[in-house]
């Protein structure tokens, strides 16, 4: 989608959410919340969970944590796919993200994968998903 497009988008408020990440723009579609029959699961930035939370109250919102700074910055420095200054950038927002944590009614450490994917699906089971599974949304941004 042209960034001209994306805008008028925006402005048609045709977004749940949407936010800069990264220099990309990225959003959800509000027809996503019709289209999901069984719950949604979004994997979005902190811009992107302020807006859900104000569009959708009763969300449940999952803040997904690094185990530490240090292991941040390895697994994006283990990438291979962004500069150092890009690095930077990510971390530098990763603080601003973490300091807001707690907003957020869950927090879960992802610091080895199958245990943080069973503590989602754990959680997504208590809440009534019908899947215990945790699937992804077509809205996508990092929350490094």
């Amino acid at each position: 989608m042209s960034p001209e497009e994306f805008e008028r988008h925006v402005e048609r408020g045709e977004f749940l959410e949407h936010a800069t990440y990264a220099g990309h723009r990225y959003g959800t579609p509000r027809s996503e919340l019709t289209r999901a029959r069984d719950g949604l699961v979004l994997e979005i930035e902190l811009q992107g969970a302020r807006q859900v939370r104000q569009a959708v109250p009763g969300a449940v919102q999952v803040f997904i944590a690094p185990p530490s700074e240090a292991a941040l910055r390895e697994r994006l420095e283990g990438r291979g796919t962004d500069t150092p200054e890009q690095i930077e950038g990510r971390l530098a927002r990763a603080k601003e993200e973490l300091a807001a944590r707690r907003e957020f009614e869950h927090v879960i450490v992802n610091d080895r994968l199958e245990r943080a994917v069973d503590e989602l699906a754990t959680l997504a089971a208590t809440i009534g998903c019908s899947s215990s599974t945790p699937g992804a949304s077509p809205g996508e941004g990092e929350p490094e």
